[in-house]
Protein backbone atom coordinates (compact mmCIF):
# COMPACT_ATOMS: atom_id res chain seq x y z
CA UNK A 1 0.00 0.00 0.00
CA UNK A 2 1.60 3.50 -1.03
CA UNK A 3 1.31 6.51 1.87
CA UNK A 4 1.51 9.93 2.28
CA UNK A 5 1.92 12.20 5.23
CA UNK A 6 -1.28 12.32 7.52
CA UNK A 7 -4.01 15.29 7.71
CA UNK A 8 -6.07 16.69 9.86
CA UNK A 9 -9.53 16.84 9.12
CA UNK A 10 -11.74 19.72 9.51
CA UNK A 11 -15.42 19.14 11.80
CA UNK A 12 -17.27 21.67 10.94
CA UNK A 13 -18.91 20.73 7.49
CA UNK A 14 -20.67 16.62 6.76
CA UNK A 15 -17.69 15.50 5.44
CA UNK A 16 -18.03 13.38 1.62
CA UNK A 17 -16.72 10.34 0.12
CA UNK A 18 -17.37 8.33 -2.90
CA UNK A 19 -15.74 7.39 -6.50
CA UNK A 20 -15.36 9.21 -9.64
CA UNK A 21 -14.58 7.39 -12.65
CA UNK A 22 -12.65 9.67 -15.58
CA UNK A 23 -14.05 7.95 -19.01
CA UNK A 24 -12.86 9.18 -22.10
CA UNK A 25 -11.52 7.81 -25.69
CA UNK A 26 -8.07 6.19 -25.65
CA UNK A 27 -5.54 8.93 -24.79
CA UNK A 28 -8.22 11.20 -23.52
CA UNK A 29 -5.47 12.14 -20.65
CA UNK A 30 -7.59 10.09 -18.46
CA UNK A 31 -4.80 8.88 -16.45
CA UNK A 32 -2.25 11.84 -16.05
CA UNK A 33 -5.01 13.63 -14.75
CA UNK A 34 -5.51 10.93 -12.33
CA UNK A 35 -2.26 11.11 -11.17
CA UNK A 36 -2.09 14.90 -10.73
CA UNK A 37 -4.65 14.90 -8.33
CA UNK A 38 -3.73 12.33 -6.26
CA UNK A 39 -0.27 13.92 -6.45
CA UNK A 40 1.47 10.90 -7.20
CA UNK A 41 1.86 8.02 -10.35
CA UNK A 42 -0.88 5.60 -9.65
CA UNK A 43 -1.71 4.98 -13.38
CA UNK A 44 0.60 4.19 -16.13
CA UNK A 45 0.63 7.10 -18.71
CA UNK A 46 1.65 6.88 -22.59
CA UNK A 47 0.91 8.43 -25.88
CA UNK A 48 0.15 5.01 -26.73
CA UNK A 49 -3.95 4.87 -27.31
CA UNK A 50 -5.33 1.94 -24.76
CA UNK A 51 -2.25 1.15 -21.93
CA UNK A 52 -4.60 1.52 -19.25
CA UNK A 53 -6.11 -1.82 -18.41
CA UNK A 54 -6.73 -2.46 -14.58
CA UNK A 55 -8.90 0.02 -13.18
CA UNK A 56 -6.71 2.26 -10.78
CA UNK A 57 -8.18 3.37 -7.93
CA UNK A 58 -6.43 6.69 -7.08
CA UNK A 59 -7.23 7.98 -3.28
CA UNK A 60 -7.43 11.95 -3.07
CA UNK A 61 -7.32 12.92 0.94
CA UNK A 62 -8.90 16.43 1.21
CA UNK A 63 -9.55 17.49 5.47
CA UNK A 64 -13.23 17.86 4.18
CA UNK A 65 -13.25 14.82 1.63
CA UNK A 66 -12.09 11.53 0.12
CA UNK A 67 -12.28 10.77 -3.52
CA UNK A 68 -11.86 7.56 -4.56
CA UNK A 69 -10.31 8.38 -8.48
CA UNK A 70 -11.61 5.13 -10.76
CA UNK A 71 -9.10 5.30 -14.11
CA UNK A 72 -11.12 2.59 -16.31
CA UNK A 73 -9.59 1.79 -20.08
CA UNK A 74 -10.78 4.24 -22.75
CA UNK A 75 -13.72 2.76 -24.43
CA UNK A 76 -13.54 1.33 -27.98
CA UNK A 77 -14.89 -0.88 -31.01
CA UNK A 78 -13.00 -4.32 -29.28
CA UNK A 79 -11.26 -5.80 -32.08
CA UNK A 80 -10.45 -8.81 -29.74
CA UNK A 81 -11.60 -10.88 -27.11
CA UNK A 82 -9.39 -8.66 -24.67
CA UNK A 83 -11.09 -5.51 -25.73
CA UNK A 84 -14.31 -6.67 -25.50
CA UNK A 85 -13.67 -7.79 -21.56
CA UNK A 86 -11.89 -3.90 -21.47
CA UNK A 87 -15.14 -2.71 -22.15
CA UNK A 88 -16.73 -4.74 -19.91
CA UNK A 89 -15.46 -3.16 -16.96
CA UNK A 90 -15.79 0.31 -18.01
CA UNK A 91 -19.27 -0.28 -18.65
CA UNK A 92 -19.88 -1.62 -14.86
CA UNK A 93 -17.56 0.87 -13.19
CA UNK A 94 -19.73 3.48 -14.62
CA UNK A 95 -22.77 1.87 -13.30
CA UNK A 96 -21.28 1.69 -9.67
CA UNK A 97 -19.73 5.20 -9.06
CA UNK A 98 -21.02 8.76 -7.76
CA UNK A 99 -19.41 11.20 -9.89
CA UNK A 100 -18.78 10.76 -14.09
CA UNK A 101 -16.01 12.62 -15.43
CA UNK A 102 -15.77 12.77 -19.31
CA UNK A 103 -12.52 13.75 -20.65
CA UNK A 104 -12.44 15.40 -24.03
CA UNK A 105 -9.46 16.85 -25.19
CA UNK A 106 -8.63 20.53 -26.17
CA UNK A 107 -6.32 19.45 -28.90
CA UNK A 108 -8.75 17.77 -30.74
CA UNK A 109 -11.96 18.23 -32.25
CA UNK A 110 -15.13 16.46 -30.71
CA UNK A 111 -14.77 12.99 -32.92
CA UNK A 112 -17.03 9.47 -33.51
CA UNK A 113 -15.04 8.32 -30.50
CA UNK A 114 -16.57 10.89 -28.30
CA UNK A 115 -19.74 10.97 -29.63
CA UNK A 116 -20.28 7.13 -28.90
CA UNK A 117 -18.91 7.57 -25.13
CA UNK A 118 -21.33 10.18 -25.11
CA UNK A 119 -24.03 8.26 -26.45
CA UNK A 120 -23.56 5.67 -23.62
CA UNK A 121 -23.21 8.35 -20.89
CA UNK A 122 -26.67 9.81 -22.41
CA UNK A 123 -28.33 5.87 -21.11
CA UNK A 124 -26.87 6.96 -17.20
CA UNK A 125 -29.38 9.06 -16.19
CA UNK A 126 -28.93 9.38 -12.10
CA UNK A 127 -25.03 10.20 -12.06
CA UNK A 128 -24.30 13.36 -11.87
CA UNK A 129 -21.72 14.02 -15.36
CA UNK A 130 -18.76 16.81 -15.30
CA UNK A 131 -16.90 17.33 -18.58
CA UNK A 132 -13.24 17.70 -18.44
CA UNK A 133 -11.78 18.84 -21.04
CA UNK A 134 -8.09 18.36 -20.98
CA UNK A 135 -4.71 18.90 -21.87
CA UNK A 136 -5.28 23.09 -22.51
CA UNK A 137 -1.91 23.53 -22.21
CA UNK A 138 -1.80 22.58 -25.95
CA UNK A 139 -4.13 25.07 -27.36
CA UNK A 140 -4.51 28.77 -27.11
CA UNK A 141 -7.28 30.86 -25.78
CA UNK A 142 -9.75 30.53 -28.69
CA UNK A 143 -9.87 26.95 -29.77
CA UNK A 144 -10.24 26.78 -25.82
CA UNK A 145 -13.28 28.69 -25.92
CA UNK A 146 -14.69 26.72 -29.11
CA UNK A 147 -13.79 23.29 -27.67
CA UNK A 148 -16.13 24.41 -24.64
CA UNK A 149 -18.72 25.80 -26.91
CA UNK A 150 -18.87 22.48 -28.49
CA UNK A 151 -19.14 20.54 -25.15
CA UNK A 152 -21.90 22.06 -23.95
CA UNK A 153 -23.25 21.83 -27.62
CA UNK A 154 -22.75 17.90 -27.25
CA UNK A 155 -24.52 17.88 -24.28
CA UNK A 156 -27.37 19.63 -25.51
CA UNK A 157 -28.22 17.53 -28.53
CA UNK A 158 -27.97 13.92 -26.67
CA UNK A 159 -29.71 15.53 -23.48
CA UNK A 160 -27.40 15.54 -20.92
CA UNK A 161 -27.17 17.93 -18.47
CA UNK A 162 -23.45 18.52 -17.47
CA UNK A 163 -22.60 19.05 -14.10
CA UNK A 164 -20.27 21.55 -14.66
CA UNK A 165 -17.61 22.02 -18.04
CA UNK A 166 -14.20 22.24 -16.31
CA UNK A 167 -10.70 23.42 -18.10
CA UNK A 168 -7.75 21.83 -17.02
CA UNK A 169 -4.34 21.06 -17.49
CA UNK A 170 -2.89 17.82 -15.74
CA UNK A 171 0.74 18.90 -16.88
CA UNK A 172 0.84 22.54 -15.78
CA UNK A 173 -1.89 21.36 -12.70
CA UNK A 174 -3.59 23.69 -13.92
CA UNK A 175 -7.16 23.88 -12.48
CA UNK A 176 -6.99 20.53 -11.58
CA UNK A 177 -7.75 21.83 -7.57
CA UNK A 178 -10.82 23.54 -9.08
CA UNK A 179 -11.92 20.64 -10.51
CA UNK A 180 -11.55 18.16 -6.67
CA UNK A 181 -13.70 21.32 -5.35
CA UNK A 182 -16.44 21.02 -8.32
CA UNK A 183 -16.26 17.07 -7.48
CA UNK A 184 -16.94 17.43 -3.32
CA UNK A 185 -20.47 18.54 -3.35
CA UNK A 186 -21.41 15.66 -5.53
CA UNK A 187 -20.32 13.05 -3.61
CA UNK A 188 -22.73 11.53 -1.07
CA UNK A 189 -22.25 12.52 2.82
CA UNK A 190 -20.04 9.95 4.78
CA UNK A 191 -16.67 8.84 6.77
CA UNK A 192 -13.73 8.06 4.59
CA UNK A 193 -13.35 4.93 2.70
CA UNK A 194 -9.76 4.49 3.21
CA UNK A 195 -6.95 4.93 5.86
CA UNK A 196 -5.45 8.63 5.82
CA UNK A 197 -2.54 8.46 3.69
CA UNK A 198 -3.59 5.26 1.69
CA UNK A 199 -3.14 6.71 -2.02
CA UNK A 200 -4.40 3.22 -3.59
CA UNK A 201 -5.92 0.18 -3.22
CA UNK A 202 -3.97 -1.42 -6.11
CA UNK A 203 -1.79 -4.39 -4.95
CA UNK A 204 1.87 -2.86 -5.35
CA UNK A 205 2.61 -6.00 -7.65
CA UNK A 206 0.19 -5.23 -10.10
CA UNK A 207 1.28 -1.36 -9.72
CA UNK A 208 5.42 -2.84 -10.50
CA UNK A 209 4.05 -4.55 -13.27
CA UNK A 210 2.65 -2.00 -15.09
CA UNK A 211 5.62 0.39 -14.33
CA UNK A 212 7.68 -2.01 -15.96
CA UNK A 213 5.01 -2.33 -18.91
CA UNK A 214 5.23 1.77 -19.08
CA UNK A 215 8.99 1.62 -19.98
CA UNK A 216 8.39 -1.11 -22.39
CA UNK A 217 5.87 0.76 -24.38
CA UNK A 218 8.14 3.80 -24.55
CA UNK A 219 9.32 4.17 -28.01
CA UNK A 220 7.79 0.59 -29.69
CA UNK A 221 6.36 0.23 -33.05
CA UNK A 222 2.48 0.79 -33.46
CA UNK A 223 2.16 -2.86 -33.49
CA UNK A 224 3.62 -4.01 -30.01
CA UNK A 225 1.55 -1.98 -27.41
CA UNK A 226 -1.13 -4.60 -27.44
CA UNK A 227 1.02 -7.20 -27.31
CA UNK A 228 2.56 -6.31 -24.37
CA UNK A 229 1.81 -7.74 -20.69
CA UNK A 230 3.88 -7.90 -17.81
CA UNK A 231 3.32 -10.42 -14.54
CA UNK A 232 5.44 -9.98 -11.48
CA UNK A 233 6.20 -13.61 -10.30
CA UNK A 234 7.78 -12.84 -6.70
CA UNK A 235 9.15 -9.94 -5.05
CA UNK A 236 10.89 -10.61 -2.15
CA UNK A 237 13.27 -9.37 0.34
CA UNK A 238 16.80 -10.52 -0.73
CA UNK A 239 18.02 -12.47 2.56
CA UNK A 240 21.24 -11.20 4.72
CA UNK A 241 20.94 -8.00 4.30
CA UNK A 242 21.77 -5.23 7.27
CA UNK A 243 18.78 -3.16 8.05
CA UNK A 244 20.02 -0.15 6.92
CA UNK A 245 21.18 -1.53 3.79
CA UNK A 246 18.26 -3.42 2.13
CA UNK A 247 17.02 -4.98 -1.17
CA UNK A 248 14.60 -6.18 -2.82
CA UNK A 249 13.90 -8.75 -5.55
CA UNK A 250 11.92 -8.14 -7.99
CA UNK A 251 11.45 -11.04 -10.83
CA UNK A 252 9.23 -10.59 -13.69
CA UNK A 253 8.57 -11.56 -17.26
CA UNK A 254 7.66 -9.34 -20.23
CA UNK A 255 5.46 -11.45 -22.52
CA UNK A 256 4.74 -10.82 -26.17
CA UNK A 257 2.53 -12.53 -28.31
CA UNK A 258 4.84 -13.30 -31.50
CA UNK A 259 8.65 -14.74 -31.45
CA UNK A 260 9.52 -11.54 -34.30
CA UNK A 261 8.69 -9.31 -31.37
CA UNK A 262 11.05 -10.53 -29.07
CA UNK A 263 13.93 -9.00 -30.76
CA UNK A 264 12.17 -5.46 -30.64
CA UNK A 265 11.80 -5.58 -26.88
CA UNK A 266 15.07 -6.59 -26.02
CA UNK A 267 16.91 -4.79 -28.75
CA UNK A 268 20.33 -5.13 -30.44
CA UNK A 269 22.62 -7.03 -27.92
CA UNK A 270 20.16 -6.60 -24.89
CA UNK A 271 20.44 -2.69 -24.70
CA UNK A 272 16.44 -1.82 -25.07
CA UNK A 273 15.46 -4.40 -22.35
CA UNK A 274 18.51 -2.97 -19.87
CA UNK A 275 17.01 0.52 -20.81
CA UNK A 276 13.52 -0.74 -19.69
CA UNK A 277 14.75 -1.87 -16.54
CA UNK A 278 16.40 0.86 -15.64
CA UNK A 279 13.96 3.37 -16.17
CA UNK A 280 10.85 1.29 -14.76
CA UNK A 281 13.34 0.49 -11.65
CA UNK A 282 14.00 4.13 -11.09
CA UNK A 283 9.93 4.21 -10.34
CA UNK A 284 9.80 0.86 -8.68
CA UNK A 285 11.99 2.22 -5.87
CA UNK A 286 10.00 5.44 -5.81
CA UNK A 287 7.23 3.90 -5.44
CA UNK A 288 8.11 1.06 -3.13
CA UNK A 289 11.02 3.12 -1.03
CA UNK A 290 13.09 0.91 -0.95
CA UNK A 291 16.58 -0.16 -3.46
CA UNK A 292 15.34 -2.40 -5.96
CA UNK A 293 17.14 -5.43 -8.32
CA UNK A 294 15.25 -6.39 -11.40
CA UNK A 295 15.32 -9.28 -13.26
CA UNK A 296 13.60 -8.97 -16.37
CA UNK A 297 12.88 -12.03 -19.08
CA UNK A 298 10.58 -12.14 -22.09
CA UNK A 299 8.77 -14.80 -23.12
CA UNK A 300 6.21 -15.73 -25.42
CA UNK A 301 2.40 -15.86 -25.15
CA UNK A 302 1.31 -16.83 -28.34
CA UNK A 303 -1.91 -14.95 -29.50
CA UNK A 304 -2.52 -14.20 -25.47
CA UNK A 305 -5.23 -11.26 -26.62
CA UNK A 306 -7.47 -13.77 -27.93
CA UNK A 307 -7.26 -16.63 -25.65
CA UNK A 308 -9.92 -16.82 -22.54
CA UNK A 309 -7.13 -18.88 -21.15
CA UNK A 310 -4.33 -17.10 -21.04
CA UNK A 311 -5.91 -13.80 -20.40
CA UNK A 312 -7.06 -15.23 -17.15
CA UNK A 313 -3.33 -16.35 -16.08
CA UNK A 314 -2.01 -12.66 -16.93
CA UNK A 315 -4.49 -11.24 -14.92
CA UNK A 316 -7.75 -10.63 -17.29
Amino acid sequence: MVRMSARTHSVDAPHRSGFVCFVGRPNAGKSTLTNALVGQKVAITSNRPQTTRHTVRGIVHRPEAQLVLVDTPGLHKPRTLLGERLNDVVRTTWAEVDVIGFCLPADQKIGPGDKYIAKELAGIRKTPKIAIVTKTDLVDSERLAEQLIAVDQLGRELGIEWAEIVPVSAVGAKQTSLLTDLIVPLLPEGPALYPEGDLTDEPEQVMVAELIREAALEGVRDELPHSIAVVVEEMLPREDRPADRPLLDVHAIIYIERPSQKGIVIGPKGARLKDVGSKSRKHIEALLGTPVFLDLHVKVAKDWQRDPKQLRRLGF
